[in-house]
């Protein structure tokens, strides 16, 4: 099913507005939302409405919290979310700093006690248009399995960089620190797809191949996991990925003094409370960034023109395969799964809020 970006945009803010959003978030967390679809993420896309409206209706997405700002810097700023949703409370910490790192150069912010606020580099990129290096990253519920471990103990922590080019495609990596996200076991799920080996591992410690009581065990933390980024083991640098997942907590939690590990906890209803941090920084602070743009044009054209492997049809450098479908989907429209767009209209249609027309 394929809807034109801007309608789909529209249908979804009314959903969010008709359940007591403010229509500024119902903006941005809509275009997050529908960001992560039109990128080729269908993980971190519509398909995690429910669990949005859900915590809205549990109280756990406060509609309308307050936030405050507990620290501020001319290169920093702390926030705390009060609960509210993700994606308003992210928007404003990186406009925020992105306005700090103009004057000085670069600004970081950590914001505790939010939601869910999608993809990561939705704020990354905000830095692209600015000339500055955007970074974003986030912990979840814990979900990863330390090497060597059987039990949850950090989140899937995803980071993101951007890294504006001249004529090329930016350089935007949005990467979890785990093998996988939770969303793409969701995805596994929903397909009816056994888990490859090496992604995730049961409450043994042993590969787990069925999504479904996989989801319930980290659900419950009653153990087995996703593995950190290189899988089991030392072999292939597992222990590198599980170092990342923490310092994304330490990063996002414990420098805000918010709940990490496994106290950040998903229920049935909706997902945790979370915290995020961000980064800005000027390119001029370093060097010319016209100059900068240029070597980033002559480096990601090394990598885009580079010999691929025998069977493969091309290498891509990150984010150049996510901005290619993001051209496609402004062309043809956003695509979704029939499943996905059949819950979406349930919950327009419970609330009044007439459909989009598709392709």
């Amino acid at each position: 099913m394929k809807i034109i970006r801007n309608a789909l945009v529209k249908y979804v803010k009314e959903i969010f507005i008709a359940k007591g959003l403010p229509e500024c978030d119902a903006l941005i967390t809509a275009e997050v939302l529908i960001a992560a679809d039109a990128r080729g993420i269908p993980s971190h896309g519509l398909g995690r409405l429910w669990r949005y409206l859900a915590g809205i209706d549990k109280g756990v997405m406060k509609i309308d919290a307050e936030t405050e700002i507990l620290a501020e810097s001319p290169v920093s700023l702390v926030i705390d979310a009060g609960g509210g949703m993700g994606a308003p409370v992210s928007n404003i910490a990186m406009k925020n700093i992105i306005g700090k790192a103009q004057t000085a150069g670069m600004a970081f912010a950590s914001v505790r006690d939010s939601n869910h606020f999608g993809i990561a580099a939705y704020y990354a990129m905000m830095g692209l248009h600015e000339d500055m290096i955007g970074i974003a990253m986030t912990n979840t519920a814990a979900l990863g399995v330390p090497t060597f471990g059987r039990n949850v103990m950090f989140g899937t922590n995803p980071i993101a960089v951007a890294v504006p080019a001249a004529s090329e495609i930016p350089f935007v990596l949005d990467m979890s620190t785990t093998v996988v996200s939770r969303g793409k076991i969701e995805v596994y799920e929903r397909q009816g797809k056994e888990l490859p080996p090496g992604w995730a591992v049961n409450e043994k410690g042993l590969t787990a191949f069925d999504p479904g009581p996989l989801l319930q065990s980290m659900l419950e933390q009653a153990g087995g996991g996703i593995m950190p980024l290189g899988g089991e083991g030392e072999s292939y640098g597992g222990y590198k990925g599980y170092g990342l997942a923490v310092l994304v907590d330490i990063m996002t939690s414990v420098l805000s003094g918010a709940d990490y590990g496994p106290a950040v906890k998903d229920t049935a209803a909706t997902s945790a409370r979370v915290s995020h941090f961000f980064g800005a920084i000027k390119i001029s602070a370093f060097r010319d960034p016209a100059l900068f743009k240029t070597d980033m044009d002559q480096m990601l054209r090394q990598l885009r023109l580079a010999e691929p492997a025998e069977g493969q049809e091309r290498v891509y450098y990150a984010g150049l395969k996510e901005a290619e479908h993001e051209i496609e989907a402004e062309k043809t429209g956003v695509s979704l799964s029939d499943k996905v767009w059949s819950q979406v209209c349930a919950f327009g249609d419970v609330l009044g809020v007439p459909r989009p027309p598709t392709q």
